[in-house]
């Protein structure tokens, strides 16, 4: 499956791209995430206290069901991005920045996808028939055939969480030639 679609990594210019908190040990985690809370800058700054332990519940949730659809993913976390630009996403950052992608830079079988960030897509149960999934490349080409991308239909959030269909990548060998 060819989808011409490209990725988006959103970050802040001040620490840089792909600054990873599940990277961290847990104590160094929380410490990183209390600082950024402390300076009350971006949406980061208003994550709850059990944040960190709610994400790696998540993305090991996300990983597991991966691999069951024959994903292989080289890493226990991965980096997140977006499918198709979400310029809003630049306000969740003091000095925020965006860097796109083509799909052809990753082997499919290292991304998975989610409708919806990671949190809202795993934890809301209103009965949306893609919440607590996780998609390959060909499954998600399916699901916006049938949902389209939800910032087309739900820019403004007014609508629901899905604001945009997050990208996991499950390998950093990329990330870490281009970016280290």
């Amino acid at each position: 499956m060819k989808m011409k679609m490209k990725l988006y990594h959103y970050y802040d210019e001040s620490t840089g791209p792909f600054r990873n908190l599940s990277a961290l040990e847990p104590q160094e985690a929380e410490k990183v995430l209390q600082q950024i809370r402390s300076q009350q800058r971006g949406f980061a700054s208003k994550r709850s206290k059990d944040y960190m332990n709610i994400r790696r519940q998540l993305e090991w949730k996300a990983r597991e069901l991966f691999v069951v659809k024959g994903g292989r993913p080289l890493q226990n976390f991965p980096h997140y991005m977006t499918l198709g630009e979400c310029p809003w996403l630049l306000d969740w950052y003091p000095q925020g920045k965006v860097i796109p992608f083509s799909m052809s830079d990753f082997e499919p079988d290292i991304l998975s996808f989610t409708y919806g960030d990671l949190f809202p897509a795993m934890r809301y149960n209103d009965g949306k028939p893609y919440r607590g999934q996780v998609y390959t490349l060909s499954e998600i080409a399916d699901i916006l055939t049938k949902y389209d991308l939800p910032q087309a239909w739900n820019a403004q959030g007014d609508k629901g969480p899905e604001r945009y269909i997050e990208v996991q990548i499950w390998d950093d060998s990329l990330i870490k030639q281009l970016y280290s």
